[in-house]
């Protein structure tokens, strides 16, 4: 994996908590970077998020949705999940972005805890130390990464997921209800968006590792999301067929910057007019 897709989904200071502050220095070193080229990298990748924000705004409907956002000045908002979430030119930062050129002086502060990897059993054992960061709103993104399967040539597509289908509903459920209890949070659920399984079967790194994902699995985990009894934007129909101008990167799980783009215009949408 190259440094660039290493920046734009690991994120160590989340992660390596435990060793203090990570600076830019610290951080870049953990790459095997000079510190300016990781900081030029993560610039990049903050513009590029940003363009796809000011390319959105053009549509002056859209703008007017982004006005409408239920999220008051000085909220905090808080993302949870996993590497579609965690990428910086996800759905989560476009949002960022949105804010920040829409709506600088509502001062609403986006926490991304989002972790790459991250399974909703990860998740639960994170939340107390999310809780602590008095969020006003939790958007979740979870699920994915359960439905991971380990493959081998006996069991090419139907090997045993990471985390069961009965746990993740388990996980999910005690995600809200802690984060309820805890906290005095609105909650939003997203269900993980569809693969590209063609890509996803073709792309070497996953064949060598012997891991793959299936639409159906993804399904499975959305019909558990969409019943969760708070707002949900069910981000599969979103992103499900496009390949006229693709919405995965090359590896067929991860969303491109296209893809990002559609899930932050759907949350919009979404967001913009529920109760």
């Amino acid at each position: 994996m190259n440094s660039e897709r290493l920046i734009r989904f690991q994120h160590p200071q989340k992660v390596l908590g435990y060793l203090g502050r990570l600076g830019d220095d610290r951080i870049a070193n953990l790459f095997g970077l000079d510190v300016d080229v990781y900081r030029r990298t993560r610039q990049a990748y903050g513009a590029q998020a940003r363009d796809a924000a000011t390319d959105l705004l053009t549509d002056p409907g859209f703008a007017a949705k982004v006005d409408r956002l239920p999220f008051k000045p000085g909220q905090r908002v808080m993302a949870i999940g996993e590497s579609t979430t965690g990428d910086l030119l996800s759905w989560f930062e476009i949002l960022r972005h949105l804010l920040d050129l829409r709506r600088p002086a509502d001062a609403i502060t986006l926490i991304n805890t989002a972790v790459s990897g991250q399974t909703t059993t990860q998740a639960l054992a994170a939340l107390p130390g999310l809780c602590l960061q008095r969020p006003d709103w939790v958007l979740c993104m979870l699920g994915a990464n359960d439905v991971q399967r380990l493959r081998s040539a006996e069991e090419p597509a139907d090997g045993p997921t990471l985390v069961s289908l009965a746990e993740t509903e388990r996980n999910l459920r005690a995600l809200r209800e802690l984060t309820a209890r805890r906290t005095a949070a609105r909650r939003v659920w997203l269900t993980p968006p569809t693969v590209d399984e063609e890509r996803v079967a073709a792309y070497p790194p996953f064949q060598h590792l012997g891991i793959t994902w299936a639409n159906h699995d993804i399904d499975a985990v959305g019909h558990i999301v969409t019943r969760l009894p708070d707002g949900t934007v069910d981000t599969r129909p979103v992103i499900a067929g496009r390949t006229a101008e693709p919405f995965h990167t090359e590896d067929g799980l991860h969303l491109s910057l296209t893809g990002q783009r559609a899930l932050a215009a759907a949350l919009v949408d979404a967001l913009a007019d529920a109760p």
